[in-house]
């Protein structure tokens, strides 16, 4: 089973990144094959015109990949309340060009987050749970909101807190079983 993680953030100490590696140990040790997708710094602003048969080649790929995974795992940040642009971007490119034909279509996903704030990205997590189960995902009920994330990591990157490192692991295997069991996860509209 091969899971792919997206991380809301591009910066090269990103807490979500550092959440995204810690989740992939989970999913390894279960038996998953983990990889962080990490170029979605190249997709260019939606643009319908632009969403033609051969797109872009940054947007051809993270459509290729999200499709040839078996299930997606993203880490998003909280910016101004709600989701990065350039994650919002990234989903608006792979639900298109039709429903019917989306990257994400039918595809379990999970969402988690991280921020140097009291709440954890919550608000972020709920919006990008409703994109994406607007865009035909089955997004699978978990949360974990991970606030002061610049003291929740050790010096190897590793989740510090017992409680989250179990809230992380939960959500590891509910989408791993959504996977494994195809059975339907609860949609968020």
């Amino acid at each position: 089973m091969r899971v792919l993680g997206i991380s809301g953030s591009l910066r090269r100490g990103s807490h979500n990144t550092a959440l995204l590696r810690h989740a992939g140990e989970l999913f390894e040790s279960e038996g998953a094959e983990f990889a962080i997708y990490d170029s979605w710094r190249d997709i260019p602003i939606y643009d319908e015109d632009l969403d033609v048969e051969s797109p872009d080649a940054a947007v051809a790929r993270i459509r290729a990949a999200v499709h040839e995974a078996d299930a997606v795992f993203f880490a998003t940040p909280e910016y101004n309340s709600s989701v990065p642009g350039g994650l919002k971007n990234a989903v608006d490119w792979l639900s298109r060009p039709s429903l019917a034909k989306s990257a994400l279509r039918n595809k379990p996903v999970a969402v988690v987050g991280a921020s140097t704030g009291a709440f954890g990205a919550t608000w972020a997590q709920a919006e990008l749970r409703k994109v994406l189960g607007s865009a035909g995902a089955r997004v699978v009920d978990g949360e974990v909101a991970l606030g002061h994330a610049m003291d929740r990591f050790d010096q190897n990157g590793r989740l510090n807190d017992e409680n989250l490192e179990d809230q992380v692991h939960e959500v590891v295997q509910t989408l791993l079983n959504e996977v494994e069991g195809g059975v339907p996860a609860r949609l968020v509209a």
